[in-house]
């Protein structure tokens, strides 16, 4: 289904100069006329009776053009989680289908339609591979508990992806990157994985991969990897979604987040800074990398968004030059982490980061939903964006107790009751489903008034 397309002003102020401009906008609503749709047979099935909706634009790829139409490629994450009460001192999460298997999809966009199928599920030769957080003694553990829809915990799985973002390979398979790890998979065209990539392991450390820096282990737990894309010279450039949590003590200090370049030809790695719109937010780790896609060897578009100061939503598409940017590997493991310097100190130790300009205030365009997830350049002045709609399910208090409006108010006991402040209450989760926009797979396709340089 496809929205009336409009023309709106927006205006975007750069380093040098500003200048208004008419962006055009398609928007699109994609369907899915196979009748794709998530199994759910759960405790509250009675709220789903056709199951839950695909989960789709984690992120999104560019394949050509056929017959006039568009062809992109898109890909889910984990699968229908929801918000859980903290299990003793862990962050916990609900996954309504345990079994879910993480997959590629592609969409077609034309006829003023944007129309999903081909669903391809991620597998290797063990077989399907699932959403499930790894186990707590490897690196890639988020440390949450993996909850079933009745709150009784759910053993961990050491293959598991959380997978947010996806390029081609220039050879028909694809790279992917998932939050956990974070990791890097190459997978082909069916969705087989070949090859997975994650954060070194130190000795007494354990890894379900390597081959990656060991310093983005300290991601913040669900802000892994959340983009990539591949540079026109084959290296593979992933982008950790908010600052990094060194020791536990920097994610709010820390004045960018990582660019991970990756080259599959040796292995060579490298790493740059982002510097995130800092002052934006109440706090850094507030801001969220939602995707990139590469103009160059040395530019990238990317998305920064997240909540305000002013409870605000954030959706920027910036254009980011990586050529005067620091390798930041130079500068590990010789002094504190970068991350604890402010902007003076990274100056004085001699780093600079990547160079940004706006490009597109999103949210000045009309655009709804809370995240932009995926991204993708089809030419020079076009670009399309998507969102991710959490499989259109969320969790719900019943009978909330006055001192406890949020679920991460409450804890969670042996039983698999909630309690508040330790004391037992009638309070209980309901899974629900999310209403309209939200629920919906949000596909946008944007035409610059010129060509992007």
């Amino acid at each position: 289904m496809k929205i009336k397309s409009s023309s709106l002003l927006i205006a975007s102020l750069f380093p040098v100069f500003s200048y208004a401009a008419d962006v055009e906008v398609a928007r699109y609503v994609v369907s899915f006329p196979g009748g794709e749709r998530v199994s759910y047979q759960g405790a509250f099935a009675k709220n789903f009776p056709q199951g839950l909706p695909m989960g789709i634009g984690s992120g999104l790829a560019f394949n050509g053009r056929k017959d006039g139409d568009l062809l992109l490629t898109t890909l889910t994450d984990r699968g229908p989680n929801a918000d859980a009460p903290r299990v003793g001192e862990q962050e916990a999460k609900i996954f309504a289908n345990p079994q879910f298997t993480p997959l590629l999809m592609d969409i077609r966009i034309g006829g003023g339609k944007a129309v999903a199928g081909n669903p391809r599920p991620l597998h290797d030769e063990q077989g399907p591979i699932g959403g499930l957080p790894l186990p707590g003694e490897l690196i890639g553990a988020t440390n949450e508990v993996a909850l079933s829809d009745t709150l009784q915990a759910l053993h961990g799985d050491r293959r598991g992806l959380d997978t947010e973002g996806v390029t081609g390979d220039g050879n028909g398979g694809y790279w992917l990157c998932d939050e956990y790890g974070p990791f890097l998979i190459h997978v082909d065209g069916q969705g087989k994985i070949l090859a997975k990539h994650g954060p070194t392991a130190l000795p007494g450390e354990q890894a379900v991969a390597g081959g990656l820096p060991n310093i983005i282990k300290w991601r913040q737990p669900n802000r892994g990897f959340e983009g990539l894309t591949r540079l026109p010279d084959g290296r593979i450039l992933a982008a950790v979604q908010s600052t990094l949590d060194v020791d536990g003590k920097s994610k709010n200090k820390a004045q960018f987040t990582r660019l991970v370049s990756f080259d599959p030809a040796n292995g060579k790695t490298a790493m740059y800074g982002y510097p995130i719109d800092i002052d934006s937010y109440k706090k850094a780790k507030d801001a969220k990398i939602g995707d990139i896609v590469a103009l160059d060897n040395q530019r990238i578009l990317l998305i920064e968004q997240g909540t305000d100061k002013d409870k605000q939503m954030i959706n920027k598409i910036y254009l980011v030059d990586l050529a005067q940017a620091s390798d930041l590997s130079e500068f590990d493991g010789k002094g504190k982490a970068l991350e604890f310097d402010d902007a003076k100190a990274l100056a004085k130790r001699g780093v600079k980061l990547a160079q940004k300009r706006e490009v597109v205030d999103l949210r000045k365009l009309g655009w709804r939903q809370e995240k932009v997830e995926g991204l993708t350049l089809i030419d020079e002045r076009t670009l399309a964006v998507i969102n991710d709609n959490d499989f259109g399910l969320q969790a719900k208090l019943v009978d909330p107790q006055p001192k406890g409006k949020k679920i991460d108010d409450y804890q969670l006991d042996k039983q698999g009751r909630l309690r508040l402040d330790g004391e037992k209450v009638s309070t209980s989760i309901e899974l629900r489903p999310l209403a309209q926009p939200e629920s919906l797979s949000e596909l946008w396709v944007l035409t610059l008034p010129q060509a992007l340089k």
